[in-house]
């Protein structure tokens, strides 16, 4: 844990990720709580190539690059797994609320059970389907799943405030994908105006072909 300690400091400190103390120690012990139910659901890849806390909760943090998450902000962390990017967020910044959904309920119960753990107070987690979300507007949406951007836009078209933003973190090529989604606005009320790409491969090589992708209502 040490070990981890040392690297996400040095991580966050490199690439101004404002992370205390109190944040940095426990990012650790969620990277831990991860891994050890991991063995029990499946929430991420089991054959890692690289550290977990690189390659899954420094990841979720480089969202905070580009987007300034303010006190009272509602946040949706949609198909959120093991809780990715949305409690590494969550840590990071208190005054936020988030909310957690997945359709998986073995994972949920995962997220729910490592919240106790972890005592987090501004992050709840939800077991249902996106389309079961009724009477809720937020902010920010996130994803860090592999759904094709258009359908994540179509499904954020009736949860975002006017002016929210949808940041996914998506790899591979995506021009085909951001074409669709931004066509599909002259078919569909409600898709974003605009839609970014931040490549963040310049980080690190384990990034190579990975982008952090923002659509703007």
């Amino acid at each position: 844990m040490q070990n981890n300690l040392r690297l996400l400091e040095a991580l966050c400190r490199e690439h101004n990720i404002p992370a205390a103390d109190n944040a940095l120690n426990l990012l650790v012990r969620y990277t831990k709580l991860l891994e050890e139910w991991n063995h029990k659901v499946n929430l991420i890849s089991r054959k890692e190539d690289a550290p977990v806390i690189v390659k899954h909760v420094f990841h979720s943090l480089l969202i905070s690059r580009i987007h300034e998450f303010m006190p009272g902000e509602k946040v949706l962390d949609l198909g959120t797994g093991g809780g990715l990017p949305g409690i590494p967020l969550a840590i990071l910044f208190p005054e936020t609320s988030f909310l957690l959904v997945d359709s998986t309920g073995k994972k949920i119960a995962a997220c729910k059970a490592m919240i106790r753990e972890l005592g987090l107070k501004n992050v709840m987690a939800l077991h249902s389907r996106v389309e079961e979300l009724r009477g809720v507007i937020f902010d920010t949406v996130l994803s860090r799943q592999v759904a094709p951007l258009e359908e994540l836009c179509g499904y954020c078209s009736k949860l975002l405030k006017r002016d929210g933003a949808l940041i996914c973190l998506k790899g591979g090529n995506l021009e085909g994908e951001i074409a669709a989604a931004i066509e599909a606005r002259e078919k569909h009320f409600g898709f974003p105006a605009s839609v970014d790409q931040l490549p963040i491969d310049e980080i690190d090589p384990l990034f190579s072909e990975k982008q952090i992708v923002i659509a703007r209502w």
